[in-house]
């Protein structure tokens, strides 16, 4: 299976694209709209700021979000995550994908150990083919400062720091982890898997 990364112009990719590989898939980064458009299946990646990530899907935010809402399997990495969701307290004013109804949450520090989250945390999954051979609060490796807080229910995983928040959301053909599974050892590699062969045997 073939998976476009979408190359946002922000962050370094290369983690993701040899965790894909790793996978199973085939991968191309690219910054061509085009090519993400045509995207048998796509991932959006996870560094950088939501403001800076909308402005590089800015020229393609109508049609990417059609693709997407038509059934694109789609992956989210961390801002991957944000970017599909409505808006982000991080851009006051920025407009997202608005893939996932709801809004991404800045942490307070009132109520974390400290800002951003960053480091292992256990999640706590549901039953299914994306968890397949993953054991109940397997350690994942985060690194945010901000949240989503989804107007439905769509999270598949849950992670506590101070607030619980998913930590996975799939919704129709889109799967959006908060945290890196492409740098989180076997546990992430083993998603990553699930999520090509669940998404290929879709195909």
């Amino acid at each position: 299976m073939k998976v476009v990364v979408a190359d946002l112009g922000i962050g370094n990719l290369h983690s993701l694209r040899k965790g894909l590989e790793q996978a199973g898939a085939t991968v191309e980064v690219t910054p061509d709209p085009r090519k993400w458009l045509d995207a048998r299946a796509l991932a959006l990646p996870g560094v950088g700021a939501f403001g800076a990530g909308m402005r590089a899907l800015e020229p393609v935010r109508g049609p990417l979000a059609e693709r997407i809402r038509g059934g694109t399997p789609t992956l989210g990495v961390c801002l991957g995550l944000q970017l599909l969701m409505d808006s982000s307290e991080e851009s006051p004013g920025v407009k997202g994908l608005g893939i996932i109804p709801g809004g991404v949450k800045r942490f307070q520090a009132t109520d974390v150990p400290k800002v951003p989250h960053m480091g292992w945390a256990p999640v706590h999954h549901t039953d299914g083919p994306l968890f397949r051979d993953i054991p109940q609060d397997s350690y994942f490796y985060f690194v945010h400062s901000f949240y989503p807080a989804p107007r439905q229910e769509v999270g598949v995983a849950t992670t506590r720091y101070g607030v619980e928040f998913p930590s996975v959301i799939q919704a129709g053909g889109t799967t959006a982890a908060q945290f890196h599974p492409e740098k989180s050892g076997p546990v992430g590699l083993r998603l990553l898997s699930n999520w090509v062969r669940t998404t290929e045997a879709a195909a």
